[in-house]
């Protein structure tokens, strides 16, 4: 397939970029506001074109299960869900993570706890940066604000997680999985053979039987002192995502009196709000995490450097706000403005928390 302009919902873009990116298999299972990735993937019969495995499972627990085996002999596979899902394979995701595996999860995020609402929502922050299942791992976590990004990030969640072996996550919203826009769709990438991924994963488990030495994935180990050599292993790669895979946006932050930070389709609402905050003579920057882990600290504190405050807007009660917080170390007011249960704020009443809560 060549490269392809289309106009398409964020979860049918999904779709048609895990086939040109050459995704092997594709585990998941129904769950508004993302329920369109499989339909889409369903539609587009992609085992007959590529050969990709297109699998509808029982449940959420058994569809990260098999992200988990696919992932463990090198394949590249991907899940999908919505917060609810999301919370079911946590287990598994935790499992994928201290194996040491590559493997891509994509979060639509709707309103919750609990079943909550089918509407969007930015709730999964910590779900998603701060570990969401047991021990101490942490997922590579992109934050797409547009249809584009959707379709991107799944070749970058995708070359990131072989690049590190570590599971990576694109969380959006119901607004960019829900919207629809104008893409680029990429070429098709060449499906790998089996002799390149035992090349490219020398690691991966292949059943031999032939007396030589067999790979076995696992994530267990009972003696404390090996699984603290795991553990330091784990946080030194972590230590070098953080060093060379911080991803950030900055708009005219150069100038500014007050900055604002929000991520994914919050962030384009912002970007309308700047605008009006500029009428009233108010001079805003806005700085957008891309990578919500690794969070873009360093490049949050530069950019508040010589600012009167930051606003910090999400679509749920306050969560990015505390690594935002930590990257300013309290040298000026850091205040957050989100909206809950779905409902989604308008720039106008951006503008009105920016002028109450920092402008003042």
């Amino acid at each position: 397939m060549k490269e392809e302009v289309r106009l398409m919902k964020g979860n049918e873009a999904i779709a048609h970029a895990a086939i040109r990116y050459g995704c092997d298999g594709y585990f998941g299972y129904p769950i508004t506001p993302q329920s369109e990735v499989l339909e889409t993937l369903e539609e587009l019969m992609p085992w007959e074109t590529t050969g990709m495995v297109v699998l509808q499972a029982e449940s959420e627990v058994a569809a990260i299960n098999m992200v988990y085996g696919g992932a463990s002999t090198g394949k590249a596979v991907m899940t999908s869900s919505s917060s609810p899902g999301v919370s079911l394979k946590q287990e598994g995701i935790s499992y994928i993570a201290a194996a040491s595996l590559p493997a891509l999860i994509l979060n639509v995020m709707r309103g919750g706890p609990g079943l909550g609402t089918i509407q969007p929502s930015q709730a999964d922050y910590f779900q998603a940066t701060k570990g969401g299942g047991h021990g101490d791992y942490h997922l590579i976590v992109l934050a797409p604000s547009t249809v584009q990004e959707m379709v991107d990030f799944v070749g970058l969640g995708f070359d990131l997680a072989f690049k590190y072996c570590n599971p990576a996550m694109i969380l959006a919203d119901g607004i960019v999985g829900q919207m629809m826009e104008k893409v680029v769709l990429p070429e098709q990438r060449p499906r790998r053979t089996d002799e390149e991924i035992r090349k490219q994963c020398p690691w991966a488990a292949n059943g031999r039987k032939d007396g030589r030495k067999r790979n076995v994935i696992t994530s267990l180990e009972l003696e404390s002192s090996r699984m603290e050599v795991i553990n330091h292993k784990l946080q030194e790669r972590y230590r070098e995502i953080e060093r060379n895979e911080t991803r950030w946006e900055e708009i005219d932050v150069e100038g500014a009196d007050y900055l604002i930070v929000a991520f994914g389709s919050i962030a384009r609402i912002c970007a309308k709000a700047k605008e009006m905050a500029a009428e009233k003579g108010i001079k805003v920057g806005i700085v957008r995490p891309i990578t919500l882990w690794p969070f873009p600290t360093e490049a949050i504190h530069r950019a508040a450097q010589g600012k009167k405050g930051i606003l910090c807007v999400e679509l749920n009660a306050g969560q990015m706000i505390e690594d935002v917080r930590l990257a300013v170390h309290d040298a000026i007011p850091v205040e957050h403005f989100g909206r809950l249960g779905g409902i989604i704020p308008s720039p106008e009443e951006v503008v009105v928390a920016l002028e109450e809560k920092i402008v003042k």
